[in-house]
């Protein structure tokens, strides 16, 4: 539980701080240091340039280079040293060239960019080679190894800083030893193998030659980190406390910072939340001021880089200015007059181009106005023919229904009569209801109908099959037609030969196949279609 709080204390400060940071940085530190020493820099560069030599003016670009990476400009950094690496050529094997190409590598390490920062330690690893410098190998190796431990390609990065130390030891090179061993000690500890990563960090220690720098100050809070992550707090308090102190006694802020966090996770770890809490605050605020010093040495780098070359290029266009002035001066007076040739025909054209666009516009108009005037006449005249259609629909099922009623009356009347005796006569009369029967079941008149109605309202069919739940069957089909059409129960009776139950039921069917509700109006929705 209290691990718990302590990790949201944890995440709520860390997010505080970086706010905290980002906030409007006051130029006070150092203010006066960074602008001479920028001024002097840059002042050896120009008086540099004036010379042939281009190894000097490479020098120059160099140290101004490094003053970049130091405030953390990496661009303008990357920049001086491209400039002077241009200077040398790729051909110029020498110590100089070497320096270029690996802090190239260490600005990209620095920001992350490890494939590049890869490239720039490669061939500073060929140079060495080339240049059969083994303390530069040594250094080449090391830094490529570290690049690979941060692109997580461990085996790689181990098997470079082991070379690395095999040169370091025969040169006796001891604080180049200790400096590998650490690097070897940061891998192992990537990897989780703590008592590995422990060895390599003690070895480290051993190996360094001083007890007062802030590399002394690092590698404790390495053995500190290294034994707190095995769960051996208590000894890994011990190196934590002592890193501390030295980074005090030196006034490195950021080793403090690291001193004070480390020793926050620690009291965590050792359940001690009162003392955890006071050393993550301290941290919280050197950690703050630390990035508002940071941030201010940068912002006032950047801008005495861009007033200086602001300047430059004003003295510049002022050393121009006065060589053009003249040509200027007859540059204006023609530009003057092609303008005010040039708004005449401008004018000219406009105008022209307006009179042309009213005529197009108006002729446009016209031929609108005809087009709709077409189209009104062509949609009354459609409209007249729909009516006239309709109606013919109309009498055609009357005509249809009253022939059929008087055929079938007159069926019925002969059937009647057929109870008589004569022979003859049910002879001829069964001959004469043949034939009417006959006459009732032709498709001739239904299928003029269908023409008729197929002209009139063409997309009708498709349009109900489409929009039926079911497939509508040939009688269905023909009642929905005559519901359109606005025909009575007992017109349709006597139109398809069924008896008005036979209608009503046939109309149930087609409603369950359609997609109205119970309330809504049959006869409305297929008149919608």
């Amino acid at each position: 539980m209290f691990s718990k709080l302590f990790l949201l204390y944890l995440f709520i400060f860390f997010n505080t701080a970086q706010l905290i940071s980002q906030e409007a940085v006051k130029f006070d530190v150092a203010k006066d240091s960074i602008d001479l020493v920028f001024i002097r820099l840059n002042e050896h560069l120009k008086s540099e340039l004036k010379s042939s030599d281009a190894r000097t003016i490479a020098t120059a670009h160099l140290k101004l280079g490094v003053f970049c990476q130091e405030n953390e400009v990496y661009s303008e950094a990357i920049n001086q040293f491209n400039k002077a690496i241009l200077l040398l050529g790729k051909d110029n094997h020498e110590s100089l060239f070497l320096e270029l190409v690996n802090r190239l590598g260490i600005v990209h390490l620095q920001l992350k960019n490890y494939k590049a920062a890869e490239h720039y330690f490669r061939i500073g690893l060929e140079e060495a080679l080339l240049q059969k410098n083994k303390t530069q190998l040594a250094y080449a190796k090391s830094n490529l190894g570290t690049s690979f431990e941060k692109q997580q390609r461990y085996d790689e990065a181990l098997k470079f800083q082991k070379e690395s130390i095999e040169l370091y030891s025969a040169l006796k090179d001891a604080e180049g030893v200790s400096i590998v061993y650490e690097n070897i000690g940061s891998v192992y500890e990537d990897l989780e193998q703590y008592q590995k990563a422990l060895g390599y960090f003690q070895k480290s220690l051993q190996y360094h030659t001083s007890t007062t720098d802030a590399r002394f100050a690092n590698i404790l809070n390495n053995l500190g980190d290294v034994y707190r992550k095995s769960k051996s707090c208590k000894e890994g308090l011990q190196y934590t406390q002592k890193a501390l102190e030295i980074s005090k006694i030196l006034g490195h802020a950021h080793e403090e910072a690291s001193s004070h966090k480390d020793l926050a996770e620690n009291f965590e770890c050792m359940g001690n939340y009162a003392l955890a809490v006071t050393h993550l605050n301290e941290f919280i605020r050197i950690d703050k001021e630390n990035k508002r010093v940071q941030n201010a040495n940068q912002g006032r780098a950047l801008q005495i880089i861009y007033d200086t070359k602001e300047k430059e290029s004003q003295i510049q266009w002022l050393l121009q200015n006065s060589k053009i002035d003249r040509a200027q001066k007859a540059i204006l007076m023609v530009s003057v007059v092609c303008f005010f040739i040039f708004i005449l025909l401008g004018y000219t054209y406009v105008k022209k181009k307006r009179i042309q666009t009213e005529k197009e516009t108006k002729y446009k108009q016209q031929l609108l106005q005809v087009e709709l005037s077409k189209k009104h006449l062509e949609e009354e005249n459609l409209q007249r023919e729909v009516a006239v259609k309709n109606a013919s629909l109309s009498r055609y099922s009357l005509y249809i229904s009253q022939k059929n009623k008087m055929l079938a009356d007159f069926a019925l009347t002969l059937k009647n009569s057929l109870d008589r005796n004569n022979i003859d006569l049910k002879r001829k009369l069964k001959a004469l209801i043949k034939e009417i029967d006959f006459n009732l079941s032709q498709e001739q008149e239904w299928g003029e109908f269908m023409v008729l109605f197929q002209e009139t309202h063409p997309a009708y069919q498709n349009q109900i099959n489409s929009k039926a739940l079911e497939v509508l069957s040939p009688a269905e089909f023909r009642l929905s037609i005559l519901l359109r059409l606005g025909l009575s129960s007992k017109e349709i009776a006597s139109i398809l030969r069924l008896t008005p139950d036979s209608v009503r039921v046939s109309r149930y069917r087609l409603r369950k196949k359609l997609p109205i509700t119970s309330k809504e109006d049959l006869t409305a929705f297929l008149r919608s279609i």
